[in-house]
């Protein structure tokens, strides 16, 4: 890979001295850290936990302060001025809502698959394959797309697939085969992402000069990452309330004793991979488990359901910032 790189790539390194940003990079680690680390605490501790406000609070200052940093350093590893242009602008934004659908989806459906499906970590693994598979088939054919219409058509439609194929993923219960189940939903989400991919990348690189095409390409990659977490953080408090929230409605519907009901409801940040109670009946644990089942899957078809409503947000994005024809830079190159 990096005797292609050295082979194929050309080499976009601006003729200017660069210096390495740490205090910018000090106070975004500090920012998300603390941000992240807040959301996910709050499940355990409350919202009201001294560590999860204290955690909020420097994280968000952090993240502030790296914005007022970044605007005044010489060298910074965000250039705001960047985002000046629309297209930049809403290639990134585009990235954030897709990508945090994406982040949370493929955190959320192995749990699925392995803990309420009963499938193999193997099986789980395999049955993505078909996404994986079609994006990097159908790369080629979808960056001809952005020659033939325009990134602007594919990124609006691309994500509406996307948005399909979450659907689809809320509708199956618990068994039934694979084939009838879950395969259509991976073909329509690998067929989404696939016309996504090739125009979105298309975007964040023509948008910027030469010169910033590595600081373009840096920066769409990390909102792509931090879309994950941040989704993982917020959208798994969702799944955990939404969960917790079904289980109690059907653990009312049985005659469970006390001690078993609120053994229970003290595991249910572990989802589908909460424990039954030793000491119940035979019929009262099958009970039980089937409870813990049902409880998932309605909180995984709410998860899925958002998603879908990120991909559409990310469309509409694509829509209202996007140009249509191959964006140009509208950034000075000596500028930061």
């Amino acid at each position: 890979m990096i005797a292609i790189s050295l082979w194929r790539i050309r080499e976009s390194l601006s003729a200017g001295g660069r210096h390495i940003d740490w205090l910018g990079a000090l106070f975004v680690t500090l920012g998300l850290g603390g941000l992240v680390n807040g959301l996910i605490e709050s499940v355990y501790r409350g919202w009201g936990n001294l560590l999860v406000v204290a955690s909020l609070i420097v994280g968000c200052g952090c993240l502030v302060l790296f914005l007022f940093v970044e605007a005044r350093v010489t060298s910074p590893m965000l250039p705001l001025t960047l985002f000046e242009t629309s297209s930049f602008s809403g290639a990134n934004l585009l990235t954030l809502l897709l990508y945090a659908a994406i982040g949370i989806f493929f955190f959320l459906f192995p749990l699925n698959l392995i803990q309420v499906q009963a499938y193999s970590a193997s099986a789980a693994g395999a049955a993505m394959l078909p996404l994986i598979l079609l994006i990097f088939l159908l790369s080629r054919w979808s960056g001809g797309l952005v020659t033939r219409y325009g990134p602007r058509l594919p990124l609006i439609i691309g994500p509406l697939v996307v948005a399909l194929g979450f659907v689809l993923f809320a509708l199956p219960s618990v068994g039934g085969s694979y084939w009838k189940t879950f395969f259509p939903a991976v073909l329509v989400l690998g067929l989404g992402m696939a016309v996504t991919v090739a125009p979105l990348t298309t975007v964040v690189m023509s948008s910027v000069s030469q010169d910033r095409v590595g600081t373009a390409s840096g920066i769409n990659n990390a909102v792509a990452r931090v879309a994950g977490v941040l989704a993982i953080a917020v959208l798994g408090i969702v799944m955990v309330n939404a969960f917790g929230s079904r289980l109690n409605h059907k653990l009312g519907q049985l005659v469970l004793p006390p001690s078993v009901l609120e053994s229970v409801q003290a595991d249910e940040i572990k989802l589908a991979a909460l424990p039954v109670p030793a000491g119940v009946s035979p019929a009262t644990k099958a009970a039980i488990k089937e409870a813990i089942a049902e409880a998932f899957i309605f909180a995984f078809r709410v998860a899925m359901l958002l998603c879908a409503g990120l991909s559409v947000a990310s469309s509409a994005v694509a829509w209202l910032m996007v140009p249509n024809g191959a964006p140009g830079p509208s950034i000075s190159r000596s500028g930061r």
